[in-house]
């Protein structure tokens, strides 16, 4: 007979994370849509990162939003067909593509930067500051458990 316990996945943290993930996606995808813009948050994902550094290489584009190189191609690709981002050639190394904002994606980064300001201070308001410090600190300890089990 088989003595394992069946998991009662409401009571582990970690499913409670990606619940609050998915919600928060859905949630962000909802408000793009209401403010008339065609963009996924995968997409945004990259537009952030490249407002901070211009010019990265796909590959580490790849690495920084968790995503595997064909994923990424195909992301850029719609990107690209949207005029959010163009791809071009290293000029030391042909074999690494970087990755550039357009005039267009710098535009939809204007225009999302606030809806993004809003919706995270709403999402958190029900929460206190002691709350928040106390989640994020413990989160970071999840955060470096994982990494810590992953690198045995």
């Amino acid at each position: 007979m088989n003595n394992t316990k069946a998991i009662d996945l409401n009571a582990h943290a970690l499913s409670w994370v990606g619940k609050i993930h998915y919600d928060f996606g859905f949630l962000v995808q909802k408000a793009f849509s209401e403010n008339g813009l065609d963009l996924s948050k995968e997409q945004w994902s990259v537009l952030k990162r490249l407002n901070v550094h211009d010019g990265q290489p796909q590959n580490d584009l790849a690495f920084i939003t968790h995503r595997d190189k064909t994923s990424m191609t195909r992301l850029v690709n719609t990107m690209e067909s949207k005029d959010l981002v163009i791809r071009k050639t290293d000029g030391n190394d042909r074999r690494v593509n970087r990755i550039f904002l357009t005039k267009y994606g710098k535009e939809v980064i204007e225009k999302v930067q606030p809806i993004m300001y809003d919706l995270i201070p709403a999402v958190q308001e029900s929460l206190s500051e002691e709350e928040i410090e106390t989640l994020i600190a413990t989160l970071k300890k999840v955060k470096a458990k994982i990494a810590d089990i992953a690198e045995r």
